[in-house]
């Protein structure tokens, strides 16, 4: 039987001109691609199948990253710390029986830590205006030489007028150097709220009014209405200044608050859509959605410096780079999405679908970067002809 075999691949190497070993490759290197193909339709099934239990896992996962990283984070975006001109005034913020601070922190809403920390108090609270009103309301307290709980109310109400003032006026001016028409006067406090909200370090009042201006100039090349745009772009992140006090997410609430001011349907969609919560129906909108990349990706726009921020891309684009199958990658949105280019005509989209998942591991486990980076592996084909 073992003859009869030896003498078989012997005539089938001398029909096909292989040697066995020849053959024997080249049957391993067929297997191969056809295994390969087969992990990749697996895969892309397995993927599907976890998807319809992806909002119950991303839940766990974000959960479990919440306990992991908070603190930090809480620790920036949430409290304020005032100076004491010296020790003796804990014992008087205090008062007796803890009753001034009861009463500051029961009409202000705001937790007043008093620790060891030398000649400084901390102000907490998740609402940055409320902040702000317990910070000008503690200072009151302090240069005042009479503390006690009925001072404290009347104080706390002259600082809540006073930061109401700055609200009014910080919404004003940024309407008037932006020179965006006629906004209702609810939503221009509303804008002007956000002049003590931050993210990412960066000043939220001050980003949208660098967006207004960065969509109105992109407007103006493509002679498109201006005014409108830069409107577009001064209330694309409105929501934010609420997102304490509504459910949602920042552009859900911002279209609540645009519906109810009867902003222009242009307007509208530029808020749902600059982070493609929703597809752009105008030229507007997209241009807003350029404009808001680009100022949060301005180096030192937010926490970060111009040299790190060339490293984290420059490493990004290696990392999809390094991969056989990809052409060219491109770091967006400072480094928080990665586009990659591939061979069409040697990626399907089974493989397509695992090579991002492969480069999304690599990254993870070679770089560190803050947040998520998000990979896209675009897989192009183009058909010319001429006549």
């Amino acid at each position: 039987m073992h003859k009869i075999i030896h003498e078989q691949n012997i005539k089938l190497s001398r029909i096909s001109q292989l040697s066995q070993e020849e053959a024997k490759e080249l049957l391993l290197e067929n297997l191969r691609k056809e295994y390969k193909k087969e992990a990749a339709v697996i895969y892309k099934e397995l993927v599907d199948k976890a998807k319809e239990n992806a909002n119950k896992e991303a839940r766990n996962i974000i959960t479990a990253a919440i306990e992991k990283n908070a603190a930090d984070h809480c620790v920036e975006s949430t409290v304020s710390v005032v100076s004491l001109p010296s020790e003796d005034l804990k014992g008087r913020i205090i008062g007796r029986d803890g009753r001034n601070i009861k009463a500051f922190e029961q009409a202000t809403g705001v937790k007043v830590i008093v620790d060891d920390t030398p000649e400084a108090i901390v102000l907490s609270a998740f609402d940055p205006v409320r902040r702000e009103v317990a910070r000008l309301s503690i200072e009151k307290v302090i240069a005042n030489n009479k503390i006690n709980p009925q001072k404290i109310e009347d104080i706390v109400k002259n600082a809540e007028k006073e930061v109401d003032k700055l609200i009014w006026r910080a919404g004003n001016e940024v309407i008037a150097r932006i020179g965006v028409g006629r906004i209702h006067p609810d939503l221009i406090r509303i804008l002007g709220r956000l002049k003590f909200r931050t993210s990412y370090g960066q000043n939220v009042l001050k980003h949208c009014e660098e967006v207004a201006v960065l969509t109105g100039s992109m407007a103006a090349e493509l002679k498109l209405d201006t005014k409108l745009a830069k409107r577009a772009g001064l209330l694309h992140d409105i929501g934010k200044a609420m997102s304490q006090d509504m459910e949602g997410t920042h552009t859900q609430i911002g279209v609540q608050i645009a519906n109810k001011f009867k902003e222009n349907s242009v307007v509208i969609n530029a808020i749902a859509s600059h982070h493609e919560d929703e597809p752009a129906t105008s030229l507007i909108s997209v241009l807003v959605a350029c404009a808001d990349s680009i100022s949060g990706a301005r180096p030192g726009a937010r926490r970060d410096t111009l040299e790190g921020y060339v490293r984290r891309i420059e490493n990004l684009e290696k990392v999809a780079d390094s991969f056989e199958l990809v052409s060219k990658a491109y770091a967006i949105s400072a480094g928080r999405e990665v586009r990659v280019m591939v061979q069409p005509e040697k990626v399907s989209d089974e493989v397509a679908t695992l090579l991002a998942s492969d480069i999304a591991k690599k990254i993870q486990k070679d770089l560190e970067y803050p947040g998520q980076i998000k990979v896209t592996v675009i897989r192009e084909t183009k058909a010319v002809s001429y006549a």
